[in-house]
């Protein structure tokens, strides 16, 4: 069964061993319907200790509400399906207001038992509590050993990176031809696949991480999603370039340029100076002869313009990083 794999039996085994932890531990203190407490374990396993954290707070709120509600339902309309039947649309009416949607089911569990047991003392009042609160603890417990997967980002945020540097050597290529034909957009495509990959693993190792935050990952990624943008634009005008200046030559090889320093720590403060002199230098050359080579020339200084704002995203990022660079 390929299907099956190392990840999900370890997580399969991680939820069933966190359940009899938790069930056992019930038992052991004589609570009663410990197996809820097992359960409860089960519902609060979430894929991030963040996801898990915020999960066993809302839940843990909730419940609050619920025991209220509850008892109020109980000694209004004594131990019935109809006190339940009022108590079950007044907890839903809160918790899909309160976005408790979660805790709806689990909590609702729990004060059956008062239902069951047609009784709202002290003792059953404790002996939920208790449940809660075990099936909880190892539903968090069970997740502490969850760590930020830097090696994955890393592998995933070089791929966005190799994508990048790929289209630049593309634009490079094709901003010398007359004849676009061939040039596509299925790069950006596969960039797009990449970058999504990379959000997702930094946005798990966020959401892993409770202490010593850092938001260079998610950054990283933003970083790099604008940098998508900026070269989609960079794309629709090279394909519009349907005459060659003299100009062209110059940007094709400031692309080259931009291929040949493309690494993670460079500030681009070079590259930013090259371009700023290409832009005055551009300024003071003579004017176009015909209105397509306007044309293109505009085309070509948009391109530098979007060069610029590429570069100045990157300048921005390692200047906001560099000390971890």
């Amino acid at each position: 069964m390929k299907w099956i794999k190392g990840f999900h039996i370890f997580k399969a085994f991680k939820i069933a061993l966190a359940a009899v932890l938790s069930i056992l531990t019930a038992n052991l203190l004589g609570l009663s319907y410990a197996i809820t407490a097992g359960i409860i374990t089960v519902l609060s396993i979430q894929n991030t200790k963040r996801e898990t954290l915020q999960t066993a707070r809302d839940r843990g709120l909730a419940f609050l509400c619920a025991l209220m509600l509850s008892y109020v339902c109980f000694r209004w309309l004594d131990f019935s399906v109809t006190a339940f039947i009022v108590y079950l649309f007044l907890f839903a009416l809160l918790c899909l207001s309160a976005g408790w949607g979660q805790a709806l089911a689990m909590d609702s569990v729990l004060i059956s038992h008062f239902l069951t047991e047609q009784r709202f003392d002290r003792a059953m009042l404790v002996n939920e509590l208790l449940v809660f609160a075990i099936g909880t603890f190892y539903g968090i417990l069970i997740n502490l050993h969850l760590r930020k997967k830097e090696v994955e980002f890393d592998r995933l945020s070089r791929q966005v990176d190799d994508e990048i540097k790929g289209i630049i050597h593309r634009m490079a290529e094709n901003i010398r031809r007359e004849d676009k034909t061939n040039y596509n957009s299925d790069c950006f495509v596969r960039l797009e696949d990449k970058l999504h990959l990379a959000k997702e693993c930094a946005l798990r190792n966020w959401n892993n991480t409770l202490w010593s935050q850092s938001a260079y990952e998610l950054d990283y990624i933003r970083m790099r999603e604008n940098q998508s943008r900026v070269l989609k634009n960079i794309y629709d005008s090279i394909v519009r370039i349907t005459m060659l200046p003299a100009q062209t030559m110059k940007v094709a090889a400031f692309f080259e340029e931009i291929e040949a320093q493309y690494h993670r720590d460079n500030n681009v403060e070079k590259l930013l100076e090259l371009l700023d002199k290409m832009l005055s230098d551009m300024k003071l050359e003579a004017l176009p002869q015909s209105r397509e080579e306007f044309e293109a020339r505009a085309l070509l200084f948009y391109t530098l313009m979007q060069l610029e704002e590429f570069l100045i995203l990157k300048n921005r990022f390692v200047a906001k990083y560099q000390n971890i660079l």
